[in-house]
C-alpha cells in the first residue's frame, strides 16, 4: 500500500522537522515537501501534488487562510490546519474555504498521524477541544450570513445537523439508530447537494443555517 504524500507548511524549521519525524515514523506517511510560508506552500503543492498539506495558520508572505483557498482552487489535495491558536477568524475562514480539518499543535503524535490518515481518506478532523468553540463562533454570526440550502430529505437534514455538531459517522449512527454505512451514504449525498468539497464545509453551513444536531433539545 502506497504511503500518504504530505507537504508541511510552517514558518518554523524546527516545527517542520518535528512534524516530519512524527509523521514518517508511522511508516505510512512520506513528507515530500516543506514550505516556510503560504506562497511557498502553494508552489510546492502545484509541483509535488501531495495527498495532504499540513498547514500552519499564521505565516509570512501569505497566511494559511489565503494559502488554503489558493491550494483548493487548483487541486483536490486535502488540507489539515495545524496551529497553536484554538480559534480565530483565520481558522474559521480556512474551514469555510474547504480545509478538511483542524488540530492544535499540542495534539499528540498519534493524533496527528491519525488526523493525516483520516483527511487523506476523505474524512474530517476537528480537535475536540475546539469543536464547541468553532460551533459557538459560527452561531454568533449575523442572521443575514445564513446560507440558502438546497432541498434535503429529513434524514439528510438530521445527518447535516450531526456534521454541524462535530459528530463522527459512528456518533451520528448511534443517535439516529441507523447503520454507519447508511450515514456514509447520506453524508455523500449531502456533500453533493450542497456542492462542497468536505464534511467540514458542510458543518459550517449547518451551523450558519441553525440546523440542530440529532438528539439536541435546545
Amino acid at each position: 500500500m502506497s504511503r500518504i504524500r504530505v507537504v508541511l507548511a510552517d514558518d518554523h524549521a524546527a516545527v517542520r522537522e518535528g512534524l516530519r519525524l512524527v509523521l514518517e515514523a508511522s511508516g505510512e506517511i512520506s513528507v515530500v515537501g516543506e514550505a516556510g510560508d503560504g506562497a511557498e506552500a502553494v508552489r510546492a503543492v502545484a509541483r509535488l501534488r501531495p495527498d495532504v498539506v499540513v498547514m500552519d495558520v499564521r505565516m509570512p508572505e501569505m497566511d494559511g487562510l489565503a494559502a488554503t483557498a489558493a491550494v483548493l482552487a487548483d487541486s483536490d489535495v486535502r488540507v489539515l490546519v495545524l496551529t497553536t491558536f484554538d480559534i480565530d477568524e483565520y481558522v474559521l475562514g480556512a474551514l469555510s474555504a474547504g480545509a478538511s480539518g483542524f488540530l492544535l499543535k499540542s495534539a499528540s503524535g498519534a493524533d496527528l498521524v491519525a488526523g493525516v490518515k483520516r483527511v487523506a481518506e476523505g474524512d474530517a478532523v476537528l480537535d475536540p477541544a475546539v469543536t464547541r468553540t468553532v460551533v459557538a463562533a459560527m452561531r454568533s454570526r449575523p442572521a443575514d450570513a445564513q446560507p440558502d440550502l438546497p432541498e434535503l430529505t429529513d434524514r439528510e437534514t438530521e445527518v447535516l445537523g450531526g456534521l454541524g455538531a462535530g459528530l463522527s459517522n459512528a456518533q451520528i449512527a448511534r443517535r439516529l439508530d441507523i447503520g454507519e454505512a447508511t450515514v456514509k451514504t447520506h453524508v455523500s449525498r449531502v456533500l453533493m447537494k450542497l456542492d462542497v468539497q468536505s464534511r467540514v464545509q458542510a458543518a459550517v453551513l449547518a451551523v450558519r443555517a441553525g440546523i440542530p444536531g440529532p438528539g439536541d433539545v435546545s
